[in-house]
């Protein structure tokens, strides 16, 4: 049976983690530095750990201290959630929602409609963070994110939602096509200026092609005359009318519906990543996060 006596000491270690200082967290807490450092005391002989490392400068986690931080901050502030949740009516919104996204779809994509969705609900504080990599939300500490790509099966922890698959296409500005033509099979892009994403070290990424085959893509690399390391730089280059760009599907949406871009080669398009919508199940009950969550769902089907 879980024991009260766990819980004691708690706010006190993690109000000295956040303020850095026992006199800065007695100060918030109006309390003397003494009884924070007895609690804190109190706290690691109960846990048999040192949470702190003290030198007469200096207060530093330890690395059992930041561990033991990252599980308790995520407790009280789920505490704090559920008081705020009760004291508000059941169709306000509010409180902090932390949202990861992938860097260039998350900008070009999903932080407009979270940004929306806010001003609709100005008690509600969306705290979104941008990150390339495949992070467990969890581990993160998040209550949404939107991946493109993933594992074929996500934690068990995870509410998952497939919210489509992007396609890779080629696009041209009107004016470039009308001084140049336009390309109508793999090898007429010889005679084209190609716009290629590269790395620092010199690396271009090849083009994917549509085959024959079901399913099956071929790749080539392409003689490139202007190499840019981002999507939303491709998307200038292009649209300066610089040559052909070979783009995720959601980066051109609005150019191809507004006529500045052209698809070319349509038979020839690949598709790309999985777009992915996660959250923590623990809190898809918390009407910000479930209200959030089909907004997203709505706005990213679309």
């Amino acid at each position: 049976m879980f024991s009260s006596e766990r819980l004691k000491g708690i706010d006190v270690f993690v109000c000295v983690a956040d303020c850095g200082s026992f006199k800065a967290a007695g100060e918030r807490l109006n309390l003397t530095a003494s009884a924070i450092s007895k609690a804190i005391a109190r706290l690691e002989a109960r846990l048999q750990a040192r949470l702190f490392r003290r030198t007469t400068r200096s207060l530093a986690l330890t690395d059992a201290g930041l561990a033991f931080y990252r599980t308790c901050s995520g407790v009280l502030a789920d505490l704090e959630e559920a008081e705020l949740e009760l004291q508000a009516q059941r169709h306000e919104l509010r409180g902090k929602l932390r949202i990861d996204l992938p860097g260039a779809f998350g900008r070009a994509r999903v932080l407009g409609p979270i940004l929306e969705f806010a001003r609709e609900h100005p008690q509600l504080q969306p705290h979104v963070t941008f990150s390339e990599h495949l992070a467990n939300p969890i581990e993160a500490g998040v209550d949404i994110a939107v991946r493109l790509g993933g594992p074929d099966l996500w934690p068990a922890e995870l509410g998952h939602r497939h919210l489509g698959t992007e396609q890779y296409l080629f696009c041209a500005t009107p004016g470039y096509l009308a001084q140049r033509g336009e390309p109508q099979v793999i090898a007429d892009l010889e005679r084209h200026q190609c716009i290629a994403y590269g790395w620092a070290d010199g690396r271009v990424h090849p083009w994917s092609f549509a085959t024959d085959e079901p399913g099956q893509i071929e790749r080539r690399s392409v003689t490139a005359s202007c190499v840019v390391g981002a999507g939303e730089g491709l998307l200038m280059a292009v649209l300066g009318g610089y040559g052909i760009a070979h783009l995720p599907s959601w980066l051109v949406k609005r150019q191809l519906q507004d006529g500045s871009l052209v698809e070319v080669l349509p038979h020839l398009a690949t598709r790309g990543q999985t777009i992915n919508l996660l959250w923590m199940k623990s809190r898809q009950g918390l009407p910000k996060v479930n209200a959030m969550l089909e907004f997203l769902a709505r706005s990213l089907e679309e």
